[in-house]
Order: C-alpha cells, then sequence, then structure tokens
C-alpha cells in the first residue's frame, strides 16, 4: 500500500501540476491527501491534482516519489484507475 506523487509537469493556472494516488485504495489516498492539507476540489475522480511546491511537503510526508509512467501503471494495475472514457 502506497501513496504515489509524481513530478509536476502539467500546466495550468500559472504554476505546474502533478498528481497524487494510492494504488491500493480511494480510502488511503483521502485520508493521506487529507492530512496533508489537500483541497477536496483537488481530486479528479481517481487522483488529486498537486501543484509543484507542494512536491517536496508531500514526500516528506510518506509519499513515494515516482515517475508519470510508473504512477500510470501502478494506478491501473490496482483497478482504482477511471478509463479516459469513462471521464466524461
Amino acid at each position: 500500500m502506497s501513496v504515489l506523487v509524481d513530478p509536476a509537469m502539467w500546466p495550468r493556472h500559472g504554476r505546474l501540476w502533478g498528481h497524487l494516488v494510492s494504488d491500493s485504495s480511494l480510502a488511503e489516498l483521502h485520508a493521506f491527501a487529507a492530512s496533508a492539507g489537500i483541497p477536496e476540489r483537488g481530486f479528479d475522480r481517481d487522483h488529486y491534482d498537486v501543484p509543484d511546491e507542494m512536491h517536496a511537503r508531500l514526500v516528506a510526508l510518506g509519499a513515494e516519489p515516482v515517475s508519470a509512467g510508473e504512477l500510470i501503471r501502478r494506478l491501473r494495475a490496482s483497478g482504482l484507475r477511471v478509463p479516459a472514457r469513462d471521464r466524461g
């Protein structure tokens, strides 16, 4: 069971964003996000969007830093990934 964070590389709203996911459960993900002070509005079906300036803090709190490719592989393997066709 791990909470994973990838490097921020997606530009939006004048900053770069990464993703925070769990490879075991959404309950674990929501609990971690709440403890890190990430607002619920940052949740997008299977991940939280997190700004670049939070990355080091999330790692210090226990998130495992991984590449974007590794994050998506582990999210898919967990069965928690919401496919693009279901995102609407």
